[in-house]
């Protein structure tokens, strides 16, 4: 079992992928990295690092990117949430990423609907990172790429094998006998991908820094959930603290927590173990452990809570 040391991850010691993806060489996307810090990610690169190892039933990772870096549009069958660690990102989505976008802030969080197809660019002036929340140990089995996706990339030498492995011919590499190239969709396998109208999602599936913030000042702010704000039971809950809504008594856990700020600097207490967490760090709590978390310094403070459920990883749960 790992260790609770090993399960604090700080954002300063995060280490990137910078060919986690399709579309790795592609022009406007080939500055991009890939951090995976809890479970293995959907990643298809070898060359992925995993910081945190443990299948908590959910997996946590990032984005970096610089201005005008974006990714490109893919699909997945589990829930893929982002918050904005730092700067300022533009989300879009639909077969050609035309149906709709909206500029997330720091500390804006969006539960991405299965099934559609989305990208995220960095619209901000510096390096900015957004992390992520995904369904299932598996993490659905990876991602699907919108067909022009896989074109542009063979144009720069990336070919995506149908074992969901990553092989670079600017590297020599080719595809092994027993690999195929991943088939694209047709068009008929397009029609299950919907354009979803830009006010559903903005409506149904963002919630806003500053509206947890008010809501977390007594309470936690439920997140994500089957009564929360946003309507959802993607295997794992999400609520959000603040100063007002600290766990100042020890909580002991009966399924896997992580925490991860989105301002602020909080005091994580696990077990006999204190650490100081800002934003961008994650820690892991396990089933079993006691905690506590409240913030350490004076000045806005909010953070995100997860928490496994016994729901199964899939697609989007709408209540119906």
């Amino acid at each position: 079992m790992s260790t609770i040391e090993s399960r604090i991850v700080r954002y300063g010691e995060l280490k990137p992928c910078k060919t986690a993806f399709i579309d790795a060489h592609t022009p406007g996307s080939d500055q991009k990295e890939n951090f995976t810090i809890i479970g293995g990610g959907v990643s298809e690169s070898p060359d992925q690092h995993v910081h945190i190892t443990d299948k908590i039933g959910f997996n946590i990772g990032a984005a970096g990117q610089p201005p005008k870096c974006r990714n490109s549009l893919h699909s997945h069958t589990t829930a893929e949430v982002f918050f904005v660690a730092k700067g300022r990102w533009r989300f879009f989505w639909g077969r050609y990423g035309t149906a709709g976008e909206f500029i997330a802030e720091e500390g804006d969080i969006f539960n991405i609907p299965t099934g559609i197809f989305r990208g995220f660019e960095n619209v901000g002036t510096d390096y900015g990172m957004i992390m992520s929340i995904l369904g299932g140990d598996d993490a659905g089995g990876g991602v699907t790429w919108a067909p022009q996706v896989i074109e542009d990339a063979k144009a720069h030498g990336l070919m995506l094998g149908d074992n969901g492995v990553l092989y670079d011919s600017k590297k020599g590499q080719k595809l092994p006998h027993n690999v195929r190239p991943m088939p694209v969709l047709t068009e008929e396998e397009l029609k299950a991908y919907p354009e979803v109208p830009v006010e559903n999602v903005v409506r149904d599936y963002v919630a806003r820094y500053w509206d947890l913030m008010a809501l977390a000042a007594r309470k936690p702010a439920k997140v994500i959930g089957e009564n929360a704000l946003i309507k959802d039971k993607p295997g794992f809950e999400v609520d959000f603290l603040a100063r007002g809504s600290s766990v100042t008594e020890r909580a002991r856990t009966e399924k896997p927590v992580v925490l991860m700020p989105a301002s602020g600097h909080w005091r994580v207490t696990i077990d006999d173990v204190e650490a100081t967490l800002s934003n961008g760090d994650t820690a892991l709590v396990l089933p079993g452990e006691s905690y506590g978390v409240e913030p350490s310094m004076t000045g806005a403070a909010g953070l995100f809570r997860i928490t496994a459920t016994d729901d199964p990883a899939g697609p989007i749960w709408t209540g119906a």
